[in-house]
């Protein structure tokens, strides 16, 4: 099945082509069932290469499928080839498994929009991008896909383009990633004339055997960092993430869990030899800008009142856990994050999507509350997605997150009490978001004519086609941790670390040791400290907004964003907007100025040397004769042949 890895890519893009085709002609809900059954497809070839790998010795789990010569010019000779290998593989289980649910949830959801076949043909797009970007053999084919997932999340964000806020998020998220993209091109430029190849194989096989330059290596290990940071909405370019919420639900969901925000951390998981043998400053680097982003992420998350916006924010801060845990050295622990986080946040993304189709479209929390006896199985697996992002076992979420806290330790006590800090942050956030829409007062009684229900509008339940897929999901979100568990000595075998032993041949070279660490002789301590962080969150978040014991402080500077984006955009529509337009005047006067006066100079002179040109011979022959008395007069006078 190796062999067919090819599969995972062409069945989104056979989807593709045929709704691109025929999608008027099957509409609504033909066209999502296609859709659906083609990321289903994927996701069974997934299936059957992961079963193929795991039957094959440790070192033998790679296979590389080549479709044809794709850049043969000169010595860059690029390939398009598909790796499979226990990273890619494991990634397109995920995307495509967890893609398959959003695309279910998305019938349902988007039922009787005019524009029902267009959302599923940029849905197939956006996983068919993705697949092509995590099994690309080498950084040009991977970058094919980091292009792909770009533009269509500015299709899929902007899908509701008569909305300004869609369209101006839409851009913002397309613009921003820019950014990135010129680090991540730089990257295969500096690869390429360090190594001669822009393979992942050449690349980290140089770092393996020493023959990479440290310098060289930092500065691939940055710039692939600078892609990393714009993908996956790290500080200081995080600010596109939570506008991505103006697109439709679903799309929330497919961004957010499993497949754009997850390409910088794979990308770097990728490259992790390279990073291995960069300056010792380059993982700390990571380590800060991931910690910085999850407790800044947190705190914003604390004041917001959008349903999808605090689910938005908290997606920034865990992302931001797993830079941490690249920074730290735990590769292992970084994948793990991302699939449990894949699971629990793709469920609480689809169940806000739920509560909103529910309420009319509302997302205001503050006009909830209450909604549990509505709305039972969306809040039943609402809740559980909250205990597993809360970090409280034996969820998923506490088993990642605690084994990321771990090497945070190892590395540095202070990052170690921030991280924790920000766990507590986000156990109370996500606590006061369950409480506001499912317990609580029923404030949506008294905003019901908003909706034009003059006081009869009532919540309800979702559809059975948008339930299942979170009913699937809240089982993976509790049991997810079991890939997994911490080494215990009463536990067997089959149940010890059985992701670390999968990633083993290819983290191995970058993953930190700590097994001689004062933090990893204490895990099962620190595990309970986690714990009772989590809890003590969440007991908190119920007395301020549940029992209210103590006053809820929600400051206008953490509803804002602490103001960074509007700061952004103060100085791109001021200052930014003046250098802009200061540039392409400098460009149109100075730099096309010189062209053009050359030209026109040149132009000038050729039109004095033409007016010479007379076509006449008695012309030519006086200027014949003139030259050859002037040259007898330099002989003359000049050389004194006489």
């Amino acid at each position: 099945m190796a062999d067919l890895v090819w599969l995972i890519p062409a069945f989104p893009l056979l989807g593709f082509v045929l709704i691109l085709l025929f999608g008027r002609r099957l509409g609504d809900p033909k066209a999502g069932y296609l859709a659906s059954a083609m990321v289903l497809g994927s996701f069974v070839v997934a299936v059957g290469a992961y079963f193929d790998l795991v039957g094959r010795p440790e070192g033998e789990r790679a296979e590389i499928t080549t479709l044809f010569s794709w850049v043969p010019v000169s010595a860059l000779q690029v390939d398009m080839a598909f790796l499979a290998d226990p990273l890619s593989i494991g990634m397109c289980l995920f995307v495509t498994g967890i893609a398959f649910l959003i695309h279910l949830f998305a019938i349902g959801y988007m039922h009787g929009d005019p524009k029902f076949s267009k959302f599923f043909l940029y849905l197939n797009l956006f996983v068919l991008s993705m697949v092509v970007l995590v099994l690309g053999e080498n950084l040009l084919v991977t970058f094919l896909g980091w292009e792909g997932v770009g533009t269509c999340s500015y299709l899929l964000i902007s899908f509701w383009h008569d909305r300004e806020s869609a369209a101006t998020a839409g851009k913002k998220a397309f613009v921003t990633n820019r950014v990135g993209d010129w680090g991540f091109m730089l990257a295969m430029f500096l690869g390429f004339s360090a190594v001669g190849s822009v393979s992942y194989s050449a690349l980290n096989g140089a770092a393996v055997a020493g023959t990479l330059a440290e310098t060289t290596a930092t500065g691939i290990a940055v710039l692939l960092f600078v892609g990393a940071v714009g993908k996956s909405a790290q500080l200081p370019l995080y600010f596109w993430l939570p506008d991505a919420m103006e697109g439709p639900t679903p799309v929330s969901a497919l961004i957010h869990a499993a497949t754009m925000v997850t390409a910088g951390v794979f990308l770097l998981t990728r490259v992790n030899p390279v990073i291995a043998v960069s300056a010792d400053w380059v993982p700390t680097l990571i380590a800060w800008v991931g910690l910085a982003t999850a407790l800044f992420a947190a705190t914003v998350a604390l004041a917001q009142n959008d349903i999808k916006k605090v689910l938005a924010y908290s997606t920034v801060s865990q992302l931001g856990f797993m830079f941490l845990a690249i920074g730290s050295g735990a590769y292992v622990a970084a994948i793990f994050h991302m699939i449990t986080h894949a699971a629990f946040k793709a469920l609480l993304f689809l169940g806000s999507g739920s509560v909103i189709h529910g309420m009319h479209d509302e997302q205001d929390m503050r006009k909830m509350g209450r909604l549990r006896a509505f709305m039972p199985v969306t809040a039943g697996t609402f809740i559980i997605g909250w205990l597993a992002i809360a970090g409280v076992p034996p969820f998923s979420g506490f088993w990642s997150k605690d084994e990321i806290l771990l090497f945070t330790l190892a590395k540095s006590p202070v990052m170690y009490v921030i991280a924790l800090f920000t766990a507590i942050l986000t156990a109370f956030y996500m606590t006061r978001q369950v409480i506001m829409v499912f317990f609580g007062e029923a404030t949506w009684e008294s905003h019901a004519e908003e909706h034009g229900a003059h006081g009869e509008f009532k919540p309800h339940e979702s559809s059975p086609i948008m339930l299942f897929p979170l009913v699937v999901l809240a089982a993976l979100a509790a049991v997810l941790g079991i890939i997994q568990l911490p080494s215990l000595s009463w536990m067997p075998d089959v149940l010890r670390y059985r992701l670390e032993d999968w990633l083993h041949p290819l983290v191995e070279f970058g993953e930190a040791n700590i097994t001689d660490t004062t933090a990893y002789a204490n895990k099962g301590l620190l595990a309970i400290l986690a714990t009772a962080c989590a809890l003590a969150g969440i007991v908190l978040a119920v007395l301020v907004y549940q029992r209210k014991k103590i006053k809820a402080v929600e400051p206008q500077i953490l509803a804002d964003g602490w103001y960074y984006d509007r700061t952004i955009t103060s100085f791109m529509g001021g200052p930014g907007r003046a250098a802009f337009d200061a540039t392409a005047a400098f460009d149109a006067k100075v730099v096309d100025g010189a062209v053009n006066g050359t030209g026109t100079l040149v132009r000038a002179a050729g039109g004095q040397v033409r007016k010479g040109q007379t076509g006449f011979i008695r012309g030519y022959a006086a200027i014949v004769g003139l030259g050859v008395v002037l040259m007898l007069a330099w002989f003359v006078l000049g050389r004194g042949v006489l």
